[in-house]
């Protein structure tokens, strides 16, 4: 799926993003590395999840969503919203908590039976049923709870990340982890992240995925939702 600019917040993130890169891994900037980094993945989530005082990316994306928008296909091309925020935020529960901080992901049974579904993967392998099926069926309300949960749990990870936590290499225990509990699947367009992921240390982490992915993703959402008040008629609904 390429970028499709819906409003111009990627290009000024992509300041932001080079900028992390480029001090991430300097002991002498990585104070302004960690302010930048919880700052940017506070953007992408609720102000309640790093007590922003104004609006965030996500609170104006979701001002003015209907329920149903959650669950439409505009094009043959398109996902869902709900897909889209189901994906970043499993993928962020998955890195930060098991690769990152080395413990439990956030979703565990009581989630799942909040949620009303059974999917514990990232949805990258789901097809166009499958992603219909999930976001027909998944409690949107809970949803939004599971990211805000995700979310600050992350900020108190990242909060107490060390200089020396940079460049410390993902464990391959800690990939077959997310395998065991379902998080990836066995599966072609599934499995390649736990290699893309075991060959990153922390601070590729927090670049990609904890940053730079999850404002891809809004970013389509934001497009999903002008498409969707736009169109009158949908490839699915």
């Amino acid at each position: 799926m390429g970028v499709r600019t819906a409003v111009s917040i990627v290009s000024e993130w992509n300041l932001k993003q080079k900028h992390l890169k480029e001090i991430i891994r300097k002991a002498e900037k990585f104070g302004e590395a960690k302010e930048l980094f919880l700052s940017m993945h506070g953007t992408v989530h609720f102000a309640e999840v790093s007590n922003a005082k104004e609006a965030t990316v996500m609170d104006k994306f979701v001002n003015g969503l209907l329920e149903r928008d959650y669950a439409i296909m505009p094009t043959d091309k398109d996902v869902t919203i709900a897909w889209n925020i189901w994906h970043i935020t499993r993928i962020e529960d998955l890195t930060i908590n098991v690769l990152v901080n080395q413990l439990e992901q956030v979703l565990n049974n009581d989630w799942l039976a909040r949620l009303k579904v059974n999917v514990t993967d990232t949805g990258n392998a789901m097809t166009d049923d499958e992603i219909m099926d999930f976001s027909k069926y998944i409690n949107i309300g809970q949803l939004l709870k599971y990211r805000t949960a995700v979310g600050v749990q992350t900020q108190k990870i990242l909060s107490s990340l060390k200089y020396e936590d940079m460049k410390r290499k993902i464990e391959k225990k800690d990939t077959e982890k997310i395998l065991n509990y379902g998080g990836i699947l066995n599966k072609p367009d599934s499995i390649w992240l736990l290699d893309f992921w075991g060959k990153k240390d922390v601070a590729g982490i927090i670049l990609m995925p904890i940053t730079r992915h999850q404002i891809v993703h809004l970013n389509d959402c934001f497009y999903l939702k002008q498409a969707i008040n736009k169109k009158k008629t949908f490839y699915r609904v």
